[in-house]
C-alpha cells in the first residue's frame, strides 16, 4: 500500500507548515483566542485566500476537488498550531451538509461565501438530553401554511456566534430516537425566535446554546429530503469525528515532540531528567502511542476516500484509541513538565486543553467503544 503524498498533497502540508512555523507561533494564537469573535477574521480570510476553505468542494461548487485525506493533512497541521480558526464548524460540518445535499440555490447562496472567507455557518446537531446519540432529536418542525415552525433547543453549537446561517436538524416525523423523521433545515441566523447564548469553551474555542421558539423556516430551507436528514447528519458528524482525530494526532505529535525537548533541558540532580530511565521508558511509551494512533488515522482516512463500507467503524476506533491511548500521551507530557504543564504561560496546558475537548468531542472513548462492537456485529 503506498503511504506517499501526491505533489498537491505535499504542497498543501508545506504551505499549512510553513504558515504555523512563521505565522502562527502560541502568542498569536493566544491573542486570536481572546477576540471577541474567537479567533482573528483576517487570518481565516487569508485562510480562504490560499485555498484551504476550498480544498474539501467539488470544482463545480468552486472548490479545489480534494476529499478526506487533504482534509486530515491539514487538520493535523492545525493541530499542531493549535489553530482557532473555525475551520471545523464552517468547512466540516456546515460546509459538508451543503455540500452533500444542498441543492444548487443553497449552494449558490451559502457555499461560495464559505469558501471564499466571507459567511460563516454552524451546524445545531446536539441537545441537552442526546449525549452523543445524534438521532436524539426532540426539536420539532411542524408544517404550518406550506413552512415549517420549529421549536426546541440546541447544544454545544461551535461557532455559532459568527453564524450567518444554521442548519438545524428538527423532527418532522417518528419519535424522539428514531434516525428516520429527521429533517436538516438552512435557517438565518437573524431570523426571529433564535436566542443565543455564546460562551468561550474550556480549549479557547466558542460554543452556544441556541434557544428555538416559534422560528419560521419556508419549504426552500429544507436542506436535502423531508424526513431523510439522518445519513446526512451522521456522514457530517463522521466527517468531522475523523477531522478532530487528525488534530488530535498532531496535538500528540507536538506535545510529545516538546516533552521530549524539554526533558534535555531540565536539570535536576545536576544532570537532565532525560537521562532517567523511568522517563526513557515513559517517553518511549508515548511515541508508540503517538505511531500507533497515527497510523489509525491513515488507516481510517483511506478506507473514507476509497468509500469503503467499513469507514464507520475505522473511524471510532481512531476515536477510542485517541480517548485512551492519546489521552495518556497528553497526560505525560503534562506530568513531566511538572507544575509548569498546568501554567497559562505555557502551551502544553493549552495543548492539553484543546486534547481534552476533542476527547470527548462527538463521542467518548466509551461511546465510540460500544460503537466500534455494534457495528462490527
Amino acid at each position: 500500500m503506498d503511504f506517499s503524498l501526491s505533489e498537491e498533497q505535499s504542497m498543501l502540508v508545506d504551505s499549512v507548515s510553513r504558515f504555523i512555523d512563521n505565522d502562527y507561533d502560541f502568542e498569536t494564537r493566544q491573542r486570536n483566542a481572546a477576540r471577541d469573535e474567537g479567533f482573528d477574521p483576517a487570518t481565516w480570510r487569508q485562510f480562504a485566500d490560499l485555498g484551504w476553505a476550498a480544498v474539501p468542494f467539488a470544482e463545480d461548487d468552486g472548490g479545489l476537488g480534494g476529499g478526506p485525506i487533504e482534509v486530515a493533512l491539514l487538520m493535523q497541521q492545525f493541530g499542531r498550531g493549535l489553530v482557532v480558526e473555525p475551520y471545523l464548524a464552517n468547512i466540516v460540518l456546515a460546509g459538508g451538509a451543503l455540500r452533500q445535499a444542498g441543492n444548487a440555490e443553497q449552494k449558490s447562496e451559502w457555499l461560495g461565501g464559505l469558501i471564499d472567507g466571507s459567511r460563516h455557518a454552524a451546524v445545531a446537531f446536539a441537545e441537552p438530553q442526546s449525549r452523543f446519540d445524534i438521532a436524539d432529536v426532540a426539536t420539532s418542525a411542524a408544517a404550518v401554511d406550506g413552512g415549517f415552525v420549529i421549536n426546541g433547543s440546541k447544544s454545544m453549537v461551535l461557532n455559532a456566534r459568527n453564524a450567518d446561517v444554521f442548519v438545524i436538524p428538527a423532527r418532522t416525523g417518528g419519535s424522539r430516537n428514531d434516525k428516520s423523521g429527521i429533517t436538516l433545515f438552512l435557517v438565518p441566523a437573524d431570523t426571529a425566535g433564535i436566542g443565543i447564548r455564546d460562551y468561550a469553551t474550556v480549549d479557547g474555542h466558542q460554543a452556544a446554546e441556541l434557544l428555538l421558539t416559534d422560528v419560521q423556516a419556508t419549504a426552500t430551507a429544507v436542506l436535502g429530503n423531508i424526513d431523510g436528514g439522518f445519513d446526512t447528519l451522521r456522514s457530517i458528524v463522521d466527517d468531522a469525528t475523523l477531522a478532530v482525530c487528525a488534530e488530535a494526532v498532531g496535538i500528540m505529535s507536538t506535545m510529545h515532540e516538546k516533552t521530549v525537548e524539554y526533558s534535555k533541558n531540565r536539570v535536576q540532580f545536576g544532570v537532565p531528567i532525560g537521562s532517567f530511565q523511568a522517563l526513557q521508558h515513559r517517553m518511549a511509551d508515548n511515541l508508540i502511542a503517538c505511531e500507533q494512533s497515527y497510523s489509525l488515522m491513515l488507516w481510517a482516512v483511506m478506507l473514507k476516500a476509497a468509500g469503503a463500507d467499513d469507514t464507520s467503524r475505522a473511524i471510532s476506533a481512531l476515536k477510542y484509541q485517541i480517548g485512551t491511548a492519546g489521552r495518556r500521551v497528553a497526560q505525560e507530557a503534562v506530568q513531566i513538565h511538572g507544575g509548569m504543564g498546568i501554567t497559562w504561560e505555557l502551551d502544553i496546558a493549552h495543548y492539553f486543553k484543546r486534547f481534552s475537548a476533542i476527547e470527548t468531542l462527538f463521542g467518548n472513548a466509551d461511546f465510540h467503544l460500544d460503537r466500534y462492537v455494534a457495528l462490527s456485529a
